[in-house]
Order: structure tokens, then C-alpha cells, then sequence
């Protein structure tokens, strides 16, 4: 997730934390089940996060690269387009990425790997 905090709001674990736990507790309000661990916590986010200060366009483009190729990295799609979750459909519909954007680097490494 990209985000940009307001200039008086340099708390980024509170919105983090306050986006997390408002949506948990919409989904358990819709009847979503929610399983929770032993801990009472919900199974639903990972503990922990990356945290990173947006440097300048090259570094923005690559953080928004990672973000848009990782459900296919994690094995949850073949290939970006694929995960109708993500940004990277905007990113299309704008012309600013192809639609099989990613699946060569996909190729490479399978070929890298899968040898």
C-alpha cells in the first residue's frame, strides 16, 4: 500500500493500525468469519510491515512495481492482471502499463528457476 499522510500526521503505525482494525471490524460486521489465533488477534494481517519514505518517481515506480507483481510472486495468480485486487488495472485502463506487464520477468525467472 502507497500511502500519503497529511503534513501534521507523521503517526504512520496509527493510520496503519486504524485502517487495519476498521476494516476487520467491518468485515465481522458483515458476517465475514474471522478466525482468530491464539493470541485473540484475527488471522487476517500479517504482524508485521515495511515501512518506506517515497525518495522520488524512480523510487515510487518501483515500489508500486512490487506491490502490483506480488500476489504473483506469493503464487496467488499466474500472472498480474490476474489479481482483480490491485491498482495495476487503473495503471492499465490509464496507459500507463500493459496488461501482460510483468509476465516477462515471470518467463525469466521461471526459466531461471525451473531448469
Amino acid at each position: 500500500m502507497v500511502m500519503t499522510l497529511a503534513p501534521v500526521d507523521n503517526d504512520y503505525p496509527g493510520c496503519w493500525r486504524a485502517i487495519k482494525s476498521g476494516f476487520t471490524r467491518s468485515l465481522a460486521k458483515d458476517g465475514v468469519n474471522i478466525i482468530k489465533n491464539e493470541k485473540g488477534e484475527y488471522n487476517l494481517w500479517q504482524r508485521r510491515y515495511w515501512e518506506h519514505e517515497i525518495q522520488d518517481e524512480l523510487d515510487m515506480q518501483r515500489q508500486v512495481d512490487y506491490i502490483h507483481f506480488n500476489p504473483v510472486k506469493h503464487n496467488h495468480v499466474q500472472r498480474v492482471v490476474d489479481w482483480p485486487h490491485s491498482s495495476f488495472h487503473r495503471y492499465v485502463r490509464l496507459g500507463v502499463l500493459r496488461e501482460d506487464w510483468g509476465s516477462e520477468f515471470f518467463e525469466k525467472e521461471a526459466m531461471t528457476y525451473g531448469e
